[in-house]
């Protein structure tokens, strides 16, 4: 078990608990919140995990990071409620594709993303702890497309929190677009930013590291810079894997990565016992995170647009506690290398391309290769990927061609009507939406359009918090 504590990986932010850490979200020294110590669990538990419904293993797989602040009892019923809005039994079934290989689907919960398996549970958790202290929260978060449909999905309507999401004007899909924009609760509000994602992701840390601004409004976060963003996530490797065999037997992950959540998560499960054999790291042609693991130099380049827009980032924020762990938890490092990224826009990671290669694998995907794979995938299966998942099954053939003994699974991180435009061009039509989102394309949407600007941001939000003081 964890003790609960938890420390900035620029090491000059306090201490805090689990539930202090989880309302703060990014730490006031810039940094990101990881545990002081990591817990794991033995193979008998993981054993158990097969055939056991989700919200039971996400319980086991969560509750040894909250150091006993929140009661099994409560994390039981957060986890219960919060994955019975999904609308599959396993919640993430394992469908195969081919030998020795499978897809993950994380994509069945209300906002058809895999942001949902973590942004359910996090809404029901922080609202919960709002409520014991008697608190309201302004939650703001940017996202390159399904963070914040899944965040305003989560919070929308919530007693003790106001949401406020903040997306690049025109670099969604516009069922990404609309599942921010068409919600009527008054503590929602979409803002479409003049710029990229991590123009948006800019102005967040820069609130963040507004302490009188983040004290006025009583910010907090639900990017992935928040640890319990991080956790559930952690869940469906141990589910996906003890579905397999796990502990008796290893088994390989491919993960479409932008931010580094996702896979840091995969990390994470490694770190507390699962036997993962190969972690591979799956981008599209913005590929800082490939070739971080070549060169051992990360460097900021443009951002290129792509049928998969999540992972259009140059600036993976997760990747930040993957160099805390890997570089011996050296926070006097690790401010220096953010603070290099910030001037120069390029740093080196100690211990290079042979350092990063013992933890994971990359590989990058262009968008003739998506548009081939998920053609040459419906033609020899029926099965239809989104470009994301794309890049995973692309990562993943690359680094094992032919069948092995260990299987190899690519997480689905989306459904592919949330692409409908991009879908059109690689095969001519759009998966439909479920019938239960179907009024998304035809509701009334409410947006502020605003500048790249923090000023702008910041008194748009001290005008509509009820956090405000």
């Amino acid at each position: 078990m964890s003790n609960g504590q938890y420390i900035s990986t620029r090491g000059e932010a306090p201490e805090l608990g689990f539930e202090d850490a989880v309302l703060a979200g990014l730490a006031r020294d810039g940094g990101l919140y990881v545990p002081k110590q990591w817990p794991t669990l033995s193979p008998d538990t993981i054993a158990s995990f097969a055939g056991r419904p989700f919200h039971e293993v996400a319980v086991e797989v969560i509750e040894p990071f909250t150091g006993g602040a929140v009661s099994r009892a409560e994390l039981t019923a957060i986890a219960k409620d919060a994955y019975a809005s999904f609308d599959h039994p396993a919640v993430t079934p394992l469908v195969q594709l081919e030998p020795g290989r499978f897809v993950l689907e994380l994509f069945h919960g209300p906002t058809l993303a895999f942001k949902d398996v973590a942004m359910q549970f996090l809404s029901r958790l922080m609202d919960l702890i709002l409520a014991k202290r008697n608190q309201r929260a302004t939650i703001v978060c940017a996202t390159s497309g399904d963070t914040g449909g899944a965040a305003v999905e989560a919070f929308r309507g919530a007693d003790n929190v106001d949401i406020v999401v903040l997306f690049p004007d025109g670099r969604v899909s516009d069922v990404q677009r609309r599942m921010m924009t068409t919600p009527t609760e008054a503590n929602v509000h979409a803002l479409a930013i003049d710029g990229t994602f991590d123009d948006c992701q800019a102005l967040v840390k820069a609130m963040f590291n507004d302490h009188r601004f983040r004290d006025e409004v009583a910010l907090s976060g639900v990017n992935s810079i928040n640890w319990a963003r991080v956790a559930p996530q952690i869940t469906y490797y141990f589910a996906a894997a003890a579905a397999l065999g796990a502990p008796h037997r290893k088994v390989s992950f491919s993960v479409p990565t932008g931010n580094f959540g996702d896979i840091f998560a995969g990390y994470v499960a490694k770190r507390m016992g699962l036997g993962i054999e190969r972690l591979t790291v799956a981008s599209n042609s913005n590929d800082i995170l490939p070739r971080t693991m070549a060169t051992g130099t990360y460097e900021k380049r443009g951002v290129v647009a792509t049928s998969s827009p999540s992972m259009d980032i140059q600036v993976s924020s997760n990747f930040e506690r993957y160099l805390f762990e890997t570089q011996s938890r050296d926070a006097a490092l690790i401010r220096s290398q953010m603070a290099s990224l910030g001037q120069s826009g390029r740093f080196e990671v100690r211990g290079g391309p042979a350092r990063l290669a013992e933890d994971f694998a990359a590989e990058s995907a262009s968008e003739s290769e998506v548009a081939e794979c998920i053609r040459e995938t419906r033609a020899a299966t029926g099965y239809l990927l989104e470009p994301h998942t794309a890049c995973g099954l692309i990562a993943s053939r690359k680094r094992q061609s032919a069948p092995s003994t260990i299987p190899e699974v690519v997480l689905a991180t989306a459904h592919p009507a949330k692409f409908a435009e991009a879908m059109t061009d690689i095969v001519g039509a759009s998966a439909p939406l479920p019938a239960r989102l179907s009024h998304l394309l035809t509701e009334q949407e409410r947006v502020t359009q605003l500048n790249n600007d923090v000023v702008e941001v910041q008194n748009y939000i001290r005008t509509t918090t009820r956090a405000a003081r």
